[in-house]
């Protein structure tokens, strides 16, 4: 029990940062728990993971609730897309060598941070620009007055979200890690709305896998290691929602990509 009430801090930062990017934390905790139990099988270290990422999830929620800078149309709408895609990916991540998963998380992490650098991020459609065929306009205001008026094809979003679902869960990092680069990038979603977001998707997906995981019995081991991350999650999550309100937007995508590509080296270095 004295080891464990170490990792209350080290949740606290999790879910700090997590919910500054609007991520999850899964991103950040994955790596750690592959480094703090090697012996450990990757549904286990995921299931872990994805428990911790829905009580950092919930506490972002009620935060960026708070703010109103959550698009709720479009989070329900993404959210029950990625809910089948979490449930298919928790019932099949036992089926990876775990030298397999650390190169496939860690490629990936990778991947998304040159994905967040390098493309160019287009205009996100203001209010009296014309809308692209199939395309549905939001306009949000959140609790300071900020008008926020961008344009997405919904279609896009959900077959997105499905697989998001499938490859967060299957990896244990909730999605927001995904689903952020793909809200900004490609959905045209500006930053804090898709952070916000996110985190109100996040909730429900990693639920729907802590679930299954829970009904698989895996939690057999690391329960009191995941009570700890996640308590210290729910009280870092606030911070992190708070510090978000008050940092540029660019240096949300920024960090989130600086994040991303330092964890997916150093999960790379110690897979090969």
């Amino acid at each position: 029990m004295a080891w464990e009430i170490w990792l209350i801090p080290m949740g606290f930062a999790v879910g700090a940062v997590g919910t500054l990017v609007g991520a999850g934390g899964g991103f950040v905790l994955v790596p750690i728990l592959i480094m703090l139990y090697p012996e450990r099988s990757p549904e286990l270290i995921t299931s872990m993971s994805l428990a911790v990422v829905f009580f950092n999830a919930f506490s972002g929620t009620c935060a960026y609730a708070r703010m109103k800078k959550i698009d709720y149309r479009s989070g329900v709408l993404f959210a029950v897309a990625t809910v089948p895609g979490a449930i298919l990916g928790a019932l099949t991540t036992g089926l990876l060598p775990r030298r397999l998963f650390d190169g496939i998380f860690g490629g990936l992490l990778l991947a998304l941070a040159v994905f967040l650098l390098v493309r160019r991020r287009r205009p996100t459609g203001e209010g009296d620009a014309p809308r692209p065929n199939g395309h549905t306009v939001r306009t949000l205001v959140d609790a300071e007055g900020g008008r926020y008026t961008f344009s997405f094809n919904p279609i896009t979003g959900i077959v997105l979200s499905l697989v998001v679902g499938y490859m967060s869960s299957a990896l244990g990092v909730g999605g927001g890690v995904i689903h952020v680069p793909a809200l900004i990038r490609l959905l045209h979603f500006p930053a804090h709305i898709a952070a916000a977001t996110s985190h109100f998707i996040l909730t429900f997906t990693a639920m729907g896998a802590t679930v299954v995981h829970i009904a698989a019995g895996v939690f057999s081991q690391g329960a009191l290691a995941t009570l700890c991350l996640a308590m210290g999650a729910l009280v870092g999550a606030q911070l992190g929602a708070w510090i978000s309100g008050r940092v540029h937007s660019s240096w949300i995508v920024r960090g989130l990509a600086l994040a991303l590509g330092s964890m997916g080296i150093r999960i790379l270095l110690l897979a090969f």
